[in-house]
């Protein structure tokens, strides 16, 4: 069962949250800054030695001050108009978060709306790119969680969630 929440994802107890990064790995806005925000300067100091991250792929550190044991990183995609893999590269975030969490046992995930902040994803195409990652997946986790910022956005999975239910 995939749940839809407004929350903030940094407070979510979960096994893992995902945070919506940027290449460097080393902070930044919106759900990143966030994320680092909460964690700690542990988590600085420990994606330092991570050396990135590309587009579409994922890397976990330790949650520090997180309620969560695990962060799973993933860079998504700068929406240029759909033209340019955009929708391939955020399923890949998706994706690779999955297999990133099942290779190290995380039964519960929290994931928030990648690339629908600055890197400006049409936050509708986006959340169906994720919610139809997420039913791909949700028999082997125990708990899937779509993390919303805002209203707005809560509406936006709801609805989409419906459209793939019909």
């Amino acid at each position: 069962m995939i749940e839809i929440l407004k929350a903030d994802i940094t407070t979510l107890k979960v096994d893992a949250i995902v945070n919506a990064a940027n290449n460097s790995l080393l902070g930044g806005g919106g759900v990143d800054g966030a994320v680092h925000r909460a964690a700690g300067p542990e988590l600085l100091e420990f994606n330092r030695k991570l050396g990135g991250c590309a587009t579409g792929q994922a890397k976990l550190s330790p949650g520090f001050r997180l309620a969560a044991k695990w962060i799973i990183h993933t860079v998504g995609p700068i929406w240029h108009g759909g033209g340019e893999g955009e929708a391939e590269l955020l399923e890949k975030c998706y994706r690779n978060s999955f297999l990133l969490a099942l290779s190290q046992d995380i039964k519960s995930i929290a994931f928030p709306a990648i690339s629908t902040g600055i890197y400006g994803y049409p936050r509708g195409s986006a959340a169906t790119i994720a919610l139809v990652v997420m039913r791909q997946y949700e028999l082997q986790f125990n708990r899937i969680v779509a993390c919303c910022f805002n209203a707005e956005d809560l509406d936006i999975y709801y609805r989409e969630l419906d459209k793939l239910r019909q």
